[in-house]
C-alpha cells in the first residue's frame, strides 16, 4: 500500500515521504479499515508518542494522521460490534501507526459508524476537532447553560467546534483570533470576538470558562479572566498560569464512540458544521502540509477518490 512515513523530528513535515509499505494485520479486537479520508495535525510531528512507543523505544519510520473515514475489510480475533463493509470513522491510538495510508489497523472500540450521508471527507474531520471541543467544554469545563466561555482560536478546527457547541448549549461565546478570523468566528457563532492583534484581550473581563488552544503569553493572561469557580482548560501543554480562584485543566484527548455519534448526528442535522480547510490527495499531502500561506481549518487528505 502507499503510505506516508517520517523519520527525522527535526525535519517536520518537509521529512515526510511517500512510500510504500505492507498492509498491515489486524490484531485481538482490531479491524482494518480501508481509508478513505485522513485528518492531519501538523502538531503532531512534536508528540514523543510519533517517534517512540509506550516502552520509549524508537519506532520510526511512523506513519502519521490519526483521524480517519473509511471502511471495513477485515476484523481481528473477538472483534465485535462491527462488520466488513461498514462506513465508519475515528480517531486512532497515537502509539500506533496511523491514518496516511490506504489501510490502517485500529482498535474496533476507537471507532463509530459513519452514517451513508456524511461525506467521508467530514467525517475524517471531525474526531480530533469534535472531540477535543466535546470532552474540553463538557468533561473538564463542565460547561452551564447561562456561563460565558471565552473560545481562543475561534476560527480554527477545534476552536470552531467550542464555539458552536458552546453556544447550542447556552453559553455566551466570545471568540478570539487574528484579524482576519473575525467574521469566521462570528459566522460559526460567537456574540463577541477579540482581535489578538489590536485588542486589549483583558477587557472582555471576567468569564466561567477559558478554552485555550493558543498557549504561551495568551494562556498566562487568559488565567487572570476566569471567574471564582471557573476554569482554565487547555490543549496546548501543562498551563503555565492558573486562576486565583478556579481550575486550571490540561488534557489530551481520548476516543469515545459515544461522543462521536453526538457529534456527527449534530452534523447530520445541521447543528454542528465542520470546519474544513484544505483537501488534497495522498499523492499531493506532503505538499499540502507545507502551506506558502496561512490557512484556517482542518486539512484533510481523500486517500481515495
Amino acid at each position: 500500500m502507499k503510505a506516508i512515513v517520517v523519520t527525522d523530528q527535526a525535519a517536520g513535515t518537509a521529512g515526510m515521504t511517500l512510500v510504500a509499505r505492507p498492509e498491515p494485520q489486524p490484531a485481538i479486537n482490531d479491524v482494518i479499515v480501508e481509508v478513505h479520508a485522513s485528518g492531519f495535525v501538523p502538531t503532531e510531528l512534536t508528540w514523543p508518542s510519533t517517534w517512540v512507543d509506550r516502552l520509549e523505544r524508537a519506532r520510526t519510520p511512523s506513519i502519521p494522521g490519526h483521524e480517519l473515514a473509511g471502511v471495513i475489510t477485515a476484523l481481528g480475533y473477538g472483534t465485535a460490534g462491527l462488520s466488513v463493509g461498514q462506513r465508519v470513522f475515528g480517531l486512532t491510538d497515537w502509539y500506533r501507526d496511523g491514518t496516511l495510508a490506504e489501510y490502517v489497523a485500529v482498535e474496533a472500540r476507537n471507532l463509530a459508524p459513519l452514517p451513508g450521508d456524511v461525506d467521508f471527507t467530514v467525517g475524517a474531520s471531525l474526531p480530533i476537532s469534535g472531540l477535543t471541543a466535546w470532552q474540553g467544554l463538557f468533561e473538564h469545563g463542565r460547561l452551564r447553560a447561562g456561563q460565558s466561555v471565552l473560545v481562543h482560536g475561534a476560527a480554527g478546527a477545534v476552536g470552531s467546534m467550542v464555539t458552536q457547541l458552546a453556544g447550542e448549549f447556552g453559553a455566551y461565546v466570545i471568540g478570539t483570533g487574528r484579524s482576519a478570523d473575525r467574521q469566521n468566528a462570528l459566522d460559526f457563532g460567537a456574540q463577541e470576538f477579540v482581535d489578538l492583534e489590536n485588542d486589549v484581550l483583558e477587557d472582555v473581563g471576567g468569564v466561567d470558562l477559558v478554552f485555550d488552544v493558543i498557549g504561551g503569553d495568551i494562556g498566562k493572561r487568559s488565567a487572570g479572566l476566569v471567574r471564582a469557580g471557573g476554569t482554565l482548560v487547555s490543549i496546548v501543554g501543562p498551563v503555565e498560569a492558573r486562576p486565583d480562584d478556579g481550575l486550571a485543566i490540561d488534557f489530551v484527548v481520548d476516543s469515545d464512540r459515544a461522543q462521536l455519534n453526538e457529534i456527527v448526528q449534530r452534523v447530520r442535522d445541521g447543528r454542528l458544521r465542520t470546519n474544513i480547510g484544505t483537501v488534497s490527495t495522498l499523492d499531493n499531502a506532503i505538499a499540502a502540509f507545507n502551506p506558502i500561506e496561512r490557512r484556517t481549518g482542518k486539512t484533510i487528505i481523500r486517500v481515495r477518490p
